[in-house]
This record gives C-alpha cells, structure tokens and sequence, in this order.
C-alpha cells in the first residue's frame, strides 16, 4: 500500500488510542504506557547507561507546552544524545511536507495541548507509520527522557514544542527501545513515514561531481521527484568511528544525514534590459542540518558574496535567509563534490497528491523457507528454488519500474541482516507456472545485507519473473516485494509448478476438459520479407506493423507490435499445457496492425508433437481458408522445445 491507499491502521500492541485515552479521561488520571514503561528498558538494549536521566512529561517540563509551535518547519528538528542522525533528517523531511506529516501525525487538532479545556488531556499521543507492508497506529504515553528539564534525545528548537521528541519516542516503541535508533539508514525512515520506496545513490560511483551531464540528469531527476513530493536527503558517510560526527573545513559534518528542503534553478543578476529575459540560471540544492548550526561554508553559504550575483527578487522568490539555523543553499556542482551519498524516497501511487508520474503498484508478502533458499544465482542447481513472482509491463515503449525488495524484523533487538537481492528473467508472455529453468536473464540487483534493496530499471513490454534470493543458500526468512510501474504490474508469487489435477479431468471423453499430457516452449524470433496485404488481397510495397499470435487449443496470446517493417524482430515466447495435441496444433499468426481491422499476413501450423528441445527452425508462411497450403510471403526464424514432463519448463 502506498501513502495515503490504507484503509485502518492497525493496532500496535493491540493498543487502541480512542479506547485508552477515553479510559484516561474517565477516570480522571493520566494514561501510563504498560508497553512501554518509563524506564531503561525501554532505553537499551545492551547495557548502557545515562547517568542523571529522568522521566517528565512536558507540562512538568515547561510551561504552555505544545505540540506545534507555529506549525512545523524543517528547522524544528534537532538531533540529541543519540546517534540517530538519519531519523531527524527524515523528520527534517517530513515536516515540510503538510499532506504527508498529518498522516504520520494523525488527528494533530486534536491532539494538541487545549488550555480552554484542560480536562480533555488524558497524555496520551498516537503516530502512524508504514511497518513492514502496513500502515502501524503506535500510542504511547508522554513521559519523555530529560536531563534537568532539557530532552536528552530529539527535540525542536521551541523549547515548549514537542512533536519530534514525541514521534521519536512512538518510532523507538515501534522498534523496541531508543538504542535500536542509534545508527541505520536514511532510506528506511523516509519509507516509515511515507510507504514510499526508497532510491539510494552513490555519488562517488556515479561520477556526478566529473561528468556534466550525469549531474545535469540528476538534478533534474531531483528536481522533479521534490516537485511530486519525494522525501530527498543526502549524506557523507564515515569510513571510520573517528571520522563519526567529525565537522570538516568547509562546514560538513561526516557520517551525518542531511535533509533536502529544496532543488530549484536560480536566475543570475543581469546587466541590461534584454539580460532579464535570457538570464543564465545556476542549479541549486538547499540543505538541513539536523543538528542546526553547523552549516555549509563554500560558495552560497549564508552572508557570502556569490549571493550579490542573484537579485534581490529572485532571493526573496528562494526565501532566502541568512540565520544560524542549519540550513543552507549548495550548488548542484559542490553537491555532488561534496555529498557521497543520496536518498530519494518516492511517494508512489497516491490519490490524496497530486502527481506528474502517477505509478501502478503491486505487493506480495513471502518468505525463505527450508525448501525455497537456494541462493543466487552463482548457485545454479539451486537457484529456481527461490521464491519468484511474475509481473508485466504492459505499455508500449520501455517504460520506468521500481522494485523494492525487503527483509521483514530487518531492524530490532539480536536480528542480523541476510545479505538479499534478486534478479529478473524475461519469460514468455503467458508464464502461469513457476520457472524450472533459467531464461534471459534482464537486470540483477546489488546485493547488500540492508532491509531493502531497490532497483530502477527500464523494461520493453512484456511478462517476467523476478527470483527473490538471499546470496548464499540456506537461509530463512520473511520478505515483502513491492513492484511500481506506469501501468498495471499484476504482480504475484508463483507457487506452483505444472497445473493441478481437477475433477473435471477425469472426463477424458471431452478433449479440453482433458489433464495436460504435453507442454510446449515456443519463441519467435523475427520474420523476413513479409508481404503487406490489404484486405481485398493485393499486394503494397508500403511496410506494416506487424505482430505475431500465438494460438493453442482454448489460448491465445498477443505478442508485441514491430512499428514499421516488413522484417520484424519479435523474440516472444509463449508456453502451452497441451490436452490434445493431435487434433489442436500450434498456430503462429502474423497479422498487420490497423487502426480500422488488422490485416492477415500469414500463418505457420506446428504439427509436430514429439519430445524436442530448443529445436530452431526456418519456416514458410501460408495463407488460410482455402488458400492454407498456398506460401505467402515471409518465413520466420522460431524454437521450439516439447516434453511430456510437465515441470521441467
């Protein structure tokens, strides 16, 4: 489910807000979280200490305490004692998103602090978040962890604003204690707080800081996904625990998590009237510190005189300002000089906003078991074992997937990571059973032992089968796939083999009612010198669109459309389970794509039914009717592969 297709979250722990914060109510007492005690429990994991740390909630803390203090910015999140960078530049994302932070920040109205009715606080708070494929309703109380009256952990730069401190707090119940949050990636929380799916960029890898116009298809990529509501937040990841939270020379701090609050080109001043129409423009990238501050010290950093090249209207137009609050504005050039590494969470198929690419998805729980390890595909006896699921890419023209692979209880207490990937084969077009064999391998992903591992891939039309896999055998565990494209993906798991036995296969005297006795592979790959018939017979020397049908028994299957020629090159499969293949056989139909009527072009029958693998051949095509013995123009090269094995395809 994407952001806003939920329908009711589900109950964490079973604890249900209304329920427990009308039980508060009534009885006159504030509520008191048994789930998730105010002690170190619910702190560590492992035996660390803080010293001098006491539990408050806010009015003991401050006075007029509020969950929003002028509603929220980026600049209301600052990270505290804990290590959990890569969580405030999330929250330093989510907060200047209204439409997405009100759905982790649920009924916030009324969860606000009221002066005039002090009667209706019961401390009791609720947050929502996208957990392992579903929307999470996490309560919690609001004793929060202080030293004096100062948060020891996150908290906003209003001393008497609470959101963030509070929604840290449901986040480290929702994944066993605060500990757990000290250290992990960026492109999970962004995924927690939207049910998007997380695109993670090396910069280094990608040479963006040497090659133009890499950067230049990068920051419009930026561009674009901020402009649809995608969460962007960049990093410098440490390469040792010394370098961790080091501040370098020109102001960036190593092994921290920055949020992007802003990708916009910016108009250079001009000089001279006709200057204002055609002023060159800089591609520029604003960035949070989650820490406030420490900022940015190169060229646009705050008070510097790069600034006198933009005109007044232009930094008023950016909201530019010069305070020390941690954000700053980078050139797309010092970005990818500087930054390593990048995230892009897209909000995906969404109804509530409003977006450019509006994306189909389609999710399917599964899991390693005993039977179904097999390990990549280094590992070829085992590899078909794997869990594989079948999707489409149904428009015409390559189009643009995500797939997002994740390791479910990838983060809490004594669970390690698998490392995991997995891979995508082209199969035939009307693939319903699991794959036995390897076929045209397309894309395999990297394989990391992280919770999710994403791929962007631009696919032809056409069916395929993605194998889930951990990297070595062996392993178990649950998994989650989610597969976005710009149409349908009808994605789903493939569990069985051959197709099952029916009552109705015993009726032996009625041939399509019969069990499959043969299973046949075909492909075509291309046909040559096609003649292009109108429909009263007579021959033009203009191309055609062609396409070829697969037909067998009570199947048939539309294979792709060739633009333009009379020398098509399809290399499209079909496979059939064959109940009477004697009187049925195969026909390969060649037809020109109309507007009006498609046109017949010639056929190809396939009598042959014995046992044969992967047997090429060259073959005529023929008319029909009357005419079906008659050649008309073009052969076409096909494969065939026959067995009476109905689980070895």
């Amino acid at each position: 489910m994407g952001l806003f297709s939920f329908n009711k979250p589900s109950p964490f722990k079973g604890q249900k807000f209304e329920e427990l914060k009308k039980k508060a109510q009534d009885s006159g007492t504030l509520f008191v979280d048994p789930e998730f005690p105010a002690n170190d429990k619910s702190l560590f994991f492992s035996n660390a200490k803080l010293g001098g740390l006491q539990w408050k909630r806010p009015k003991d803390i401050c006075s007029n305490p509020q969950l929003f203090v002028e509603g929220t910015s980026s600049n209301d999140v600052t990270q505290g004692q804990l290590g959990n960078c890569w969580f405030v530049a999330a929250c330093s994302c989510l907060a200047i998103d209204k439409e997405i932070w009100t759905k982790v920040i649920p009924d916030h109205k009324e969860q606000e602090w009221d002066a005039e009715h002090p009667e209706n606080y019961a401390g009791i708070f609720h947050f929502r978040f996208w957990n392992e494929g579903e929307w999470t309703d996490v309560v919690i109380d609001d004793f929060l962890p202080v030293r004096g009256n100062q948060l020891v952990f996150v908290h906003s730069k209003s001393t008497n604003e609470f959101w963030s401190a509070l929604l840290e707090k449901a986040y480290a119940k929702l994944y066993g204690c605060y500990e757990i949050l000290d250290g992990g990636e960026l492109a999970e929380a962004l995924e927690d707080f939207t049910g998007g799916i997380a695109e993670p960029l090396d910069l280094v890898a990608g040479k963006y800081s040497e090659l133009d116009d890499e950067r230049d298809k990068l920051f419009k990529v930026m561009k674009k996904e901020r402009n649809n509501r995608a969460l962007l937040a960049a990093a410098i990841p440490a390469k040792s625990s010394s370098e961790m939270e080091q501040s370098t020379d020109i102001g960036l701090v190593i092994g921290h998590a920055y949020g992007i609050t802003a990708v916009k080109r910016v108009a250079l001043e001009g000089s001279g009237l006709f200057n204002f129409f055609n002023r060159d423009k800089l591609s520029m990238v604003r960035l949070r510190n989650p820490w406030g501050g420490s900022e940015w010290k190169g060229a646009f950093s705050d008070g510097s005189p790069e600034w006198n090249r933009i005109d007044q209207n232009e930094r008023e137009k950016i909201g530019l300002t010069f305070e020390e609050d941690g954000e700053f504005w980078m050139t797309m050039e010092d970005f990818c000089k500087y930054f390593t590494n990048l995230s892009i969470c897209r909000v995906v198929n969404t109804s509530f906003i409003s977006l450019q690419k509006r994306w189909h998805d389609g999710e399917r729980d599964s899991e390693w078991t005993k039977e179904r390890s097999g390990g990549c595909i280094n590992n070829r006896e085992t590899f078909m074992s794997n869990p594989q699921f079948r999707f489409d890419q149904s428009t015409d023209g390559d189009d643009e997937m995500l797939f997002g692979l994740m390791q479910k209880g990838g983060r809490g207490i004594g669970k390690e990571k698998l490392v995991i990937g997995f891979t995508i084969m082209k199969v035939e077009l009307n693939r319903e059973y699991r794959c036995m064999k390897v076929q045209e391998i397309i894309k395999s992903s990297q394989f990391k032992n992280a919770r999710t591992i994403f791929l962007r891939h631009t696919l032809p039309r056409g069916r395929y089968v993605l194998v889930a896999t951990t990297f070595d055998p062996g392993h178990i565990g649950q998994i989650l796939l989610r597969a976005y494209g710009g149409s349908s993906v009808h994605l789903r798991e493939l569990v069985l083999e051959k197709p099952e036995p029916s009552f109705f296969n015993q009726c032996s005297c009625i041939p399509f009612l019969r069990y499959p006795t043969l299973v046949t592979r075909v492909t075509v790959y291309k046909a040559v010198n096609l003649e292009n018939q109108d429909k009263t017979g007579e021959q033009r020397a203009d191309s055609a669109d062609p396409y070829v049908f697969f037909v067998c028994e009570q199947s048939k299957v539309h294979g792709p459309t060739v633009q333009d020629s009379l020398n098509p090159e399809w290399n499209a499969s079909a496979i059939f389970y064959r109940k009477d293949p004697v009187n049925k056989p195969i026909q390969l139909e060649v037809w020109n794509k109309n507007k009006m009527r498609d046109q017949f072009m010639g056929v190809f029958t396939l009598t042959d039914i014995k046992e044969q693998d992967k047997t090429r051949m060259e073959v005529d095509l023929y008319g029909k009717g009357d005419k079906k013995d008659t050649k008309v123009g073009g052969r076409m090269l096909i494969e065939v592969t026959t067995t009476s094995v109905l689980n070895e395809l």
